[in-house]
């Protein structure tokens, strides 16, 4: 595992996207819980991207427009109704008075796997990206397996990190009407943004 690939992973999993929005959200909205559980589930939903990638299957979104076009579609819908439900303080980023129960925990970690299984650039992405560290000397396949491993566990404590951030000002936001009011607008326009720029992504 090359020094290259663990900085370049770190990098790219720190940027803030769609993932991390959702986890600090889902830490503000619901608490420590909800914080970790989300940073599970996004990871979660990069597994049919990495699999895709290495069965070769993300080549049918990178050649066929008919269907990288349908994922994209789903994934911006799927963003604006996140943005829908969170400026009306609904479903998994609804904002509870205690970390998140049962129910919640299920809302939480179905939207963050769908937040990122509906993004087409992902597998695009993990075909572009891991190739790039695979030696020519061995099997790719264990070694995209390898690199798929790690970039996930990377994504899982960097996004936990995220979400318990996000949860350890929960208080100092929920008893704060003005702030919730805020905090609310602020990540519901961040989806309808991700939404529009997801939109106009050609490929």
């Amino acid at each position: 595992m090359s020094p290259e690939f663990l900085l370049t992973t770190l990098i790219l999993v720190i940027t803030p996207g769609t993932g991390v929005l959702f986890t600090m959200a889902a830490g503000l909205a619901r608490g420590v819980r909800a914080g970790v559980l989300a940073a599970f589930a996004c990871t979660l939903g990069t597994v049919p991207h990495i699999a895709a990638a290495i069965t070769g299957l993300a080549a049918l979104l990178h050649t066929s427009a008919v269907a990288f076009q349908v994922v994209k579609y789903l994934g911006v819908a799927y963003l604006l109704y996140m943005a829908w439900a969170t400026f009306r303080d609904r479903g998994a980023l609804a904002v509870d008075e205690e970390d998140a129960a049962p129910r919640s925990a299920r809302q939480v970690i179905v939207s963050g796997v769908l937040v990122n299984i509906l993004n087409p650039k992902l597998s695009i992405f993990f075909v572009a990206f891991l190739p790039q560290f695979v030696s020519p000397g061995s099997p790719a396949l264990p070694q995209m397996l390898a690199l798929s491993g790690v970039f996930m566990a990377v994504t899982l404590l960097v996004f936990a990190g995220y979400g318990l951030f996000a949860a350890s000002i929960r208080k100092h936001v929920i008893t704060r009407p003005q702030v919730l009011t805020w905090m609310r607008r602020t990540f519901g326009g961040a989806f309808v943004a991700l939404g529009a720029k997801l939109a106009l992504t050609e490929r």
